[in-house]
């Protein structure tokens, strides 16, 4: 089972289980159904040499942004088939999917600079292009980065850990992109990292914030709001959070990007205790 189908048959099961997202699970089905099949069309690649050690030991992460290739036609046609996706499953016309479709159909949208951009965390390549556009930059934002983490995950996929020994860093040693989830595992419940663009996971301190390097203990909490496997971490040092699963309460072979989709609750939450989304 490839990463794509891992996520759809959790998703596919969460229509049971998690009947409280039930209106929303059908669209996340429909964008991986959208990908099943076409993790390799994406029209994006990288051109990495090194080994993530070698580029580890210098402070860097695997991928540079420079590394990555695209090409122009595939980009914009896959772009343009998860418009349509898009525009087919949402429950409300999204404002912007018609001109991001025309965009694409008449090479008026370059998706190349927008992909390096997310990658490198830098807002004014998008900013700029919604603003020409005239459509949401978080509509842009979220087609772009569909294709860029499917190529990425298929990027991290042959690593695990051992290849990234002594790394310690808040940000992803294979694509430098910031870490989405953490998940505690194993009998000693050691700390792990989730890249939140690869989902490459990597070993991290217990008692520190991924997002500022805090390790203050009474500047470093977690509530819950129930029984379940998923926690609120907090930092009070720079007021962010990250969502933590417990896998030794079960639920490990849900992909954490499934489960962060299916525990909103638990950001709607942090938000109204004054914590942002560590990014």
């Amino acid at each position: 089972m490839n990463t794509t189908e891992a996520k759809l048959a959790a998703l596919r099961a969460a229509l049971t289980t998690s009947p409280e997202y039930a209106e929303i699970i059908p669209f996340f089905i429909a964008i991986q159904e959208y990908l099943l099949g076409r993790e390799l069309t994406t029209g994006i690649t990288a051109n990495v040499a090194a080994s993530p050690k070698e580029r580890n030991q210098s402070g860097f992460p695997l991928l540079s942004p420079t590394d990555l290739e695209v090409n122009h036609e595939q980009a914009r046609h896959f772009l343009a088939g998860l418009v349509a996706v898009i525009k087919a499953n949402s429950r409300e016309p999204v404002a912007g999917l018609d001109t991001l479709a025309t965009a694409l159909a008449t090479d008026q949208l370059d998706p190349a600079p927008l992909f390096r951009a997310i990658l490198e965390r830098q807002r004014p390549p998008l900013d700029e292009t919604a603003a020409a556009l005239e459509v949401p930059a978080p509509l842009i934002e979220f087609l772009c980065e569909v294709p860029l983490r499917t190529m990425l995950e298929r990027l991290a996929e042959p690593f695990g850990p051992d290849d990234v020994a002594g790394w310690q860093e808040g940000f992803c040693p294979i694509c430098g992109s910031r870490a989405g989830m953490a998940e505690l595992a194993g009998e000693e419940g050691k700390r792990y990292l989730a890249c939140s663009a690869c989902s490459f996971t990597w070993l991290f301190s217990r008692i520190k914030c991924p997002y500022c390097g805090c390790e203050e203990p009474d500047k470093l909490s977690y509530f819950t709001v129930d029984d379940g496997p998923v926690r609120v971490d907090t930092c009070k040092g720079c007021s962010r959070y990250i969502k933590t699963r417990d896998s030794r309460k079960g639920d490990s072979d849900v992909p954490l990007e499934v489960r962060d989709a299916l525990t909103m609750h638990l950001d709607l939450m942090a938000s109204r205790e004054g914590f942002e989304r560590g990014k």
